[in-house]
């Protein structure tokens, strides 16, 4: 049985997501066992921003947003638009089409038991990152990868899931034009810089995107460092095939992927480049990202894969 007195839980729900059965049942089953456990469901864009922000000005402890990607990237900017002190500790009840960010932190797709873990775990202080006016939490992707997500259709990605990036991928991938892009990054205390036609961009705090595709695999999201993938184009079958090899192992410098770690990473395009923010799509011709090192506090088991050895030791209660 639950402690009744140990804080409020506010649920803030994807409108789409409102009506799932096992939803429904799985708040229906925690209440019953004693926990103060409140829904807002959202209805139009910039309702999870504001909601969030109201729960925390309310006192709430522990906000869990359920839906996708999108839906806990915007609450996330609604929380990093309040003063540190005043940010609940955030959960992510997975109801979305890929669930990024969800599965690379090892969360249960399973409504009752992602939200009862929700509600139990301790908080651990993640980092988040800022592009421009933006936050986000897992990845921003740019290139092929961007163009890739912010076309698929949402009937499509209802029905195949993660499944639909891949199949929208294959009909897109040989009419990509890249953008010649000028990265700079510092390492070790130098400068560093790559001007190339581009195929994929990513800068990553977590670990996946476009449906599961592995493009940090060694990123953690409490480390105080962006995971940056560069893929450079293809001109060739042979290069492709080159390209797509080196993507499934990611080599820190190979022909065609470079992997890159450092707190802050600026970008200037030839055009308007397209990049999406945890499934937040933008066009931008230069953007700086830089990372804000333990920014909020998540609800996450300790054996999230991407939380680092230290994070884990150095558990934080949420208070009541």
């Amino acid at each position: 049985m639950a402690d009744a007195t140990a804080g409020m839980t506010r649920l803030i729900i994807n409108g789409k997501s409102s009506q799932v059965p096992e939803l429904r049942e799985a708040v229906k089953a925690l209440r019953k066992e004693g926990y103060d456990l409140q829904v807002r469901v959202t209805w139009e864009l910039g309702d999870g921003l504001r909601y969030a922000q109201e729960a925390c000005r309310e006192g709430i402890g522990r906000l869990i947003v359920g839906g996708g990607d999108g839906s806990v990237n915007e609450v996330v900017n609604g929380l990093m638009r309040l003063e540190e002190a005043e940010r609940a500790a955030l959960g992510v009840l997975p109801l979305g089409s890929a669930n990024d960010l969800a599965r690379g932190l090892g969360l249960s797709l399973e409504p009752q038991i992602a939200l009862r873990e929700a509600l139990s775990v301790s908080s651990r202080a993640v980092d988040v990152a800022h592009l421009g006016d933006d936050y986000f939490i897992n990845v921003a992707s740019g290139g092929f990868g961007a163009q890739v997500t912010t076309s698929t259709p949402r009937a499509l990605k209802r029905v195949l899931g993660g499944g639909a990036y891949a199949l929208m991928g294959m009909f897109k991938v040989w009419h990509y034009r890249p953008y010649s892009g000028l990265i700079r990054w510092n390492e070790n205390g130098q400068e560093k810089e790559i001007e190339a036609p581009l195929f994929l961009l990513a800068i990553a705090n977590g670990s996946q995107a476009g449906g599961g595709q592995q493009l940090a695999p060694q990123a953690k999201i409490d480390d105080g460092l962006l995971d940056i993938l560069i893929v450079r184009h293809f001109s060739s079958l042979s290069e492709m095939r080159q390209l797509m090899h080196e993507l499934e192992r990611i080599p820190e410098n190979g022909d065609f992927v470079r992997t890159v770690r450092a707190p802050r990473v600026t970008f200037h395009a030839d055009g308007a480049f397209p990049l999406n923010l945890d499934g937040e799509p933008r066009y931008l011709r230069e953007f700086e990202a830089t990372l804000i090192p333990r920014a909020i506090r998540m609800l996450l088991p300790t054996s999230s894969p991407l939380l680092s050895s230290v994070s884990t030791a150095q558990a934080e209660t949420v208070s009541s």
